[in-house]
């Protein structure tokens, strides 16, 4: 027996790229509804071949669903994640507004699977920061091996973090520079194209944005809570994929040469890390890929064991609606939607 599966958010950049990875991963799915707005009520999104009108989510009922996949922001998830899962209905969010609640457990699959038992509080799994998922990837089994002490991160994002109309402001101001037009900003707080923005999100009392505090947070929540991390996050003019630097110091020694060979069987991680031209993966690369790349692995001179390493994803897929359905792929193994284990 298949799952009933609801996609709320079914228009947007993640929502369209859940529907996608269902049908890509081949997710044992009898039904799955598209869910939005009263706006986008009869716009059509594609599942593999067939098509689908969204429904309202103001009048959708949700029982008799097994799980609800839900990337619509944080007020919409804030106000309806609790109605849908108090209808028997799982929630995975996409959003921030339910990663930091103790009664929700924040999952990635390959790094924390057994939290995810702590869903029956509430139905409510939480997706974290696209920035942190990737990040929490290559961090795990590097944990594992040597026990990380301290993470610097400098992120490189793109815009599509932001979602579409960022999007089309990245394409209008780069179409704008090369014939000459005014540059309009509307989206973010500085011109984006051709350009480089360290801020992403609000800025909070002690100076770091929030979402150099997410990335902080949610790695202790998701990985150990002892792992002091300081991050810096930065927008880029780059459509899809965001990339880290990342400088990470352990209690134990570390080379390069162990962290690559632990790295390479890692689960969810690709190491491409050749000392020569092309020998990395870039953003452009990871596109439409399921991986979270790993690339210039290096001993860090300037502190007692330490490595650097470059990191690359797709912020659509592993940052936001691959890890969704992983989870719920991790949920259904383990027999714990109630319709389909009663």
């Amino acid at each position: 027996m298949g799952l009933r599966i609801a996609v709320v958010g079914a228009t947007g950049n993640v929502g369209r790229e859940m529907l996608a990875i269902l049908e890509e991963r081949l997710f044992p799915a009898d039904e799955v509804a598209a869910v939005a707005s009263r706006r986008s009520v009869g716009v059509e999104v594609s599942y593999g071949d067939r098509t689908l009108k969204c429904k309202d989510l103001e009048t959708f009922d949700f029982s008799g669903y097994d799980l609800c996949l839900m990337s619509a922001g944080g007020a919409v998830a804030k106000e309806w994640a609790p109605k849908i899962g108090a209808q028997g209905c799982v929630v995975i969010d996409n959003s921030s507004a339910w990663r930091m609640d103790p009664r929700v457990p924040l999952v990635v699959p390959e790094v924390n699977p057994d939290a995810v038992a702590g869903f029956d509080k509430m139905n409510i799994v939480a997706n974290p920061n696209c920035s942190t998922a990737q990040l929490v990837v290559a961090l795990k089994p590097l944990h594992d091996a040597a026990k990380i002490t301290r993470v610097v991160v400098s992120t490189y994002q793109s815009v599509s973090g932001k979602g579409k109309d960022a999007m089309e402001e990245l394409w209008t101001q780069t179409r704008a520079i090369y014939v000459n037009d005014p540059i309009v900003k509307e989206h973010f707080t500085k011109q984006i194209a051709f350009n480089l923005i360290p801020h992403i999100d609000v800025f909070m009392e002690d100076g770091f944005t929030k979402e150099e505090w997410k990335m902080t947070v949610e790695t202790k929540k998701i990985l150990d809570p002892k792992i002091k991390l300081t991050a810096t996050c930065v927008r880029v003019p780059v459509f899809v994929g965001h990339s880290e630097s990342v400088n990470v110091e352990f209690e134990r020694p570390i080379t390069a040469d162990e962290a690559r060979e632990i790295l390479r069987e890692a689960p969810g991680i690709m190491l491409v890390d050749k000392h020569e031209d092309e020998g990395y993966i870039t953003p452009v690369e990871c596109v439409g890929e399921f991986a979270t790349y790993v690339s210039r692995v290096r001993e860090d001179p300037t502190v007692e064991n330490g490595l650097a390493f470059w990191c690359v994803s797709d912020n659509l897929r592993k940052g936001a609606a691959l890890n969704a359905v992983q989870i719920a792929e991790l949920m259904h193994n383990r027999g714990l939607f109630k319709r389909l284990a009663a």
